[in-house]
């Protein structure tokens, strides 16, 4: 379906778009500042005057500029959101750091790198990582139910990753600052 933007007032203008592909501008206001923004989830970005607060939202109804607390995430692990199907977990690999070798049996699982550069290594079997692949920004990975996985940061500087986990893998508000942590709790 091709749309086509109402020029007020002469149809036939010759400085407009001419493919305008349906994208408007949009502008809220927010009336009460950072009162309004915090009930209802509008949080700005860290470049902005207030950075995220990265903690576990869920299972309230949340929404967040990605990349954004992905890129401002300094800890191995942290839990975003946190539904009954659904869970969104950011992540920071430091130079040469991994995941490490892991297995979700009933978890299918995504990732999205937001910074940085790496490998991913898949396979039905620990033994067997067949499926490799550099994954860098934009990259996303998908990692089906019951698959060995491992991501390495192969870059000069942090790896930032978000992960989303169906159904929810991590207990709600999980913090883990170092991969240390992460394996005691495990």
């Amino acid at each position: 379906m091709y749309y086509v933007p109402y020029m007020y007032p002469y149809p036939y203008c010759v400085n407009t778009s001419m493919y305008n592909y349906g994208r408007q501008p949009v502008y809220w206001t927010i009336p009460n500042g950072k009162e309004h923004a915090k009930r209802f989830g509008l949080l700005q970005s860290s470049k902005g005057r207030d950075k995220i607060e990265l903690k576990d939202y869920g299972p309230e109804p949340f929404a967040v500029n990605i990349n954004e607390a992905t890129k401002q995430n300094s800890t191995y692990r942290t839990a975003l959101w946190t539904g009954n199907h659904l869970q969104v977990t950011l992540m920071s690999l430091n130079v040469g750091e991994d995941i490490g070798l892991e297995i979700h049996h009933s978890v299918d699982q995504f990732l999205r790198i937001e910074q940085g550069q790496g490998v991913v290594q898949m396979g039905k079997s620990k033994d067997k990582l067949n499926f490799k692949r550099k994954v860098y920004d934009d990259s996303a990975i998908m990692i089906p139910a019951g698959t060995w996985h491992n991501v390495t940061n192969t870059g000069n500087l942090p790896l930032k990753l978000y992960s989303i986990y169906a159904p929810p893998h991590h207990p709600h508000g999980t913090v883990h600052v170092t991969k240390a942590d992460a394996v005691a709790a495990e």
